[in-house]
């Protein structure tokens, strides 16, 4: 009896960076699920522009980014990746206790805040700029 086997469809090769962001996303969406059920449960939502960042710069635009870049491997490999990938991880979480402690009344951490912003708008442009110029049709 002669037997056939069949080749299994070739699996796909996802970057590592990619695979990284999306992982580094679902810890934001865990901690920004989590800052809304405190609120919820507390009935203060003092915090709530704290809730929304986390969800939309943490878990949004980190997962975006690692299914970007594991869908354009180039691009989650370059240099511009890597400095998107530092500049936005390093300001992000300065971003959130500093506009923690300034809705909380701190107003001492206003300059903390302007700087983490800038630095993640920096990191904003590095995606930009790594997408305009390692995806070509």
């Amino acid at each position: 009896m002669q037997t056939t086997t069949v080749n299994p469809l070739p699996q796909p090769q996802f970057s590592r960076a990619g695979i990284i962001w999306i992982k580094l996303a679902v810890l934001y969406l865990i901690f920004g699920i989590s800052l809304g059920i405190a609120m919820g449960a507390s009935q203060n939502f003092t915090l709530r522009p704290v809730h929304a960042h986390v969800n939309l710069l943490g878990w949004t635009t980190l997962a975006l980014a690692g299914l970007i870049y594991s869908i354009f491997p180039k691009a989650g490999e370059s240099r511009l990746a890597r400095l998107h990938f530092w500049l936005l991880n390093l300001a992000l979480p300065v971003m959130m206790v500093a506009l923690s402690m300034l809705l909380l009344g701190h107003m001492a951490f206003a300059p903390a805040l302007v700087i983490a912003e800038i630095i993640a708008a920096l990191a904003i442009l590095a995606f930009a700029a790594n997408l305009f110029l390692n995806l070509k049709q």
